[in-house]
């Protein structure tokens, strides 16, 4: 395959995985080490880590998918139904759009509020 078609996925693989459990951070440490994309399968109740992980840089969020969490099965309270991965894929599109691109701007928007605090120190 070679290296141009490496990605690493952090994961901690405990289901249901505790929150301090998670090392997010570990995201920053694979990119700088490895000097490839980084992406994150999460383990965890709730949706909020995945985010964080795209947030820190993962290119790939990962989730088990579920019709019920209350199934049987090793992974079902990690999962994610139908509508929970609806609402992740919606609150990881407005994160990317959110962290832009670092260049400082003033935007339109914030014309009225520099008009109308902007103060002239003599």
């Amino acid at each position: 395959l070679g290296v141009d078609n490496l990605l690493i996925n952090h994961a901690t693989s405990t289901y249901p995985c505790d929150p301090v459990e998670l090392n997010l951070n570990m995201i920053g440490t694979l990119r700088d080490t490895f000097l490839c994309p980084i992406g994150y399968s999460g383990h965890e109740v709730g949706l909020v880590p995945t985010v964080v992980a795209v947030a820190l840089g993962a290119c790939l969020a990962e989730r088990h998918i579920t019709l019920d969490r209350a199934m049987w099965g090793s992974d079902q309270a990690a999962s994610v139904e139908p509508g929970g991965f609806q609402r992740l894929v919606k609150y990881i599109r407005v994160t990317e759009q959110a962290l832009s691109d670092g260049v400082k701007r003033v935007y339109e928007s914030e014309q009225v509020s520099i008009r109308k605090l902007r103060r002239i120190n003599r």
